[in-house]
Order: structure tokens, then sequence, then C-alpha cells
């Protein structure tokens, strides 16, 4: 299989810069292996399939390079760096097996922790009146290369949200924390978006730019009694994480195996959570 040729690029859609836009297209076209060869074609071609100018590819290739996927070899070309491949892991069989393993998988950074009222939408998705706080934590979770991974914002209703101080999440995962205060899971509700557009605050901490594909993960964690005890949001860069789902077979044909929504908000209602 071989990249399309894409009509030519148009002046920053959603204020990508084109040769940023070429450098996204040619970072997924490589990353699917669609360049069996090794080398990418020639600074010509690449400019007659992109129709930009022969300067917008060379700063698209020198990002490459910078970003450690390709190397530049005068007179000879663009290679890319190969990476050893790895298998598709195994799935979790629990969501708390999920959490361990990426806990045990990456290193913490606490960024904030916070007593303090929620927004809205985070109110809404809790149950939580108005006026009533909950505990706000956020984390940035890096890979074993040391690079940012994920960066997970965490909302808790007050009355469980206590034993989560900075000191304590350096040390445990949340989930480990309501762990031992007692509390016990049920059913989890998650949301998988694209987040192509992130401010640069976020950008910055993920140390990727503002533009460049972050998938978004929204859980919502219920006890057994059906009360939302976690609201968690993570923002994954592309290539650094991934999500691995396993749905058993007698659930194929039923919508706890999930369901595609178009344009709709994570439901937040006992009635519409019960729909998943």
């Amino acid at each position: 299989m071989t990249p399309t040729s894409p009509r030519p690029l148009r002046a920053a859609p959603n204020g990508v810069v084109l040769h940023r836009q070429i450098f996204l297209t040619l970072r997924d076209e490589i990353a699917r292996g669609l360049f069996p060869s090794g080398m990418l074609p020639n600074e010509e071609a690449l400019r007659a399939r992109f129709g930009v100018s022969r300067v917008t590819v060379r700063r698209a290739l020198a990002d490459l390079a910078a970003s450690g996927i390709v190397e530049r070899r005068p007179a000879l070309g663009t290679f890319i760096i190969e990476r050893p491949t790895q298998e598709m892991p195994g799935p979790s069989l629990t969501i708390l097996d999920s959490l361990r393993k990426t806990a045990m998988e990456t290193r913490v950074q606490v960024i904030n922790v916070e007593h303090t009222e929620p927004p809205a939408d985070i109110m809404r998705a809790l149950r939580l009146q108005p006026g009533e706080k909950a505990t706000h934590a956020v984390r940035l979770r890096n890979n074993r290369s040391g690079e940012p991974a994920m960066l997970v914002d965490a909302w808790v209703p007050g009355s469980l949200g206590q034993g989560a101080t900075k000191t304590a999440l350096k040390k445990h995962a949340l989930y480990e924390i309501l762990l031992q205060q007692g509390v016990q899971f049920g059913r989890v509700v998650q949301e998988f978006t694209s987040a192509m557009i992130i401010n640069p605050a976020v950008a910055t901490m993920l140390n990727t730019s503002v533009g460049s594909p972050v998938l978004k993960l929204v859980r919502l964690m219920h006890d057994p009694d059906e009360h939302p005890i976690l609201h968690l949001t993570a923002l994954m860069p592309a290539g650094r994480a991934s999500v691995l789902m396993e749905i058993p077979g007698d659930l194929v044909n039923t919508l706890r195996a999930g369901q595609i929504i178009v344009d709709a908000p994570l439901p937040n209602t006992k009635e519409n959570t019960r729909r998943k």
C-alpha cells in the first residue's frame, strides 16, 4: 500500500500551517508502514504531491528529523529511522488491572491538587449540588523514555477525595487511594474523541505542538450503587499511548460493547448512562 496523492494543501486550516500539515501527514504514513523501502520520496516528489514550495517541504522534513523519525543524509535522501516492532499487548482483564498497569509503567508528576467547586459539566457528571466542592487532581504521566505519555485531569466528590493529597498522589495512583478508603468500583462509561486542537499550555506539558493529534479519553466511574465517584479526562499524544479494549463475544451484539455517538457529550444522567 502506498500513500495517496492528496489535493494541494490549503494554508492554515484550523490554524495548522502548511509545513506542519505535511509533517503530520508523513508522520502518520510512516507509522502505518506506507514506505516499505525505508526511504521517503525526494523533495521534488513531495513538493509536487502536496502542491507547495520546496522550502515548505524542507521545513516539514526538518521537523521529522528533529522528532527522531527520519534521518536526512546529504546527497542520499531522507531515511526512516527503524524502530523495533511491538506486538499488540494482551488486553487487561478488568478496568482496575488497566489502571494498575498504567501506574506501574509510567512515572507520575503531580501538577496540581485542589479542593474546589468544579465547572458545570463536571458537577453534572458527578451529580453534585450547587456550591458542593470536589477534589481536583492534575497529573502528568511519562513513559519509560521520559516522554509525556498522558495528561490526566481527575475530579472526585469532596466526600471521597480528602485522602488525595499532593503527597499521597506522588506515591499512589488515585484509584489506590480510593480503594484504601473503602471505595468500591462498579460500572464505567468511557468516551474517546480526537482532540485535535489543544491550548499552548497543555501542548507544552505534553511536549507537543498545538494542532498535533491527541487522543482524548473521558472516563466516568461509578460505585456498585450507581453513584459517580470519579470523572477522569486523559489527553494522550499520538504515538506515545494507545487504548486497547476487549469485547467478550456475548456482548458483541449489545450496546454494552460500545456505540458511536455523533456530536453528543458523555452521558451524565443515570438514565442515559444505563443505555451504554
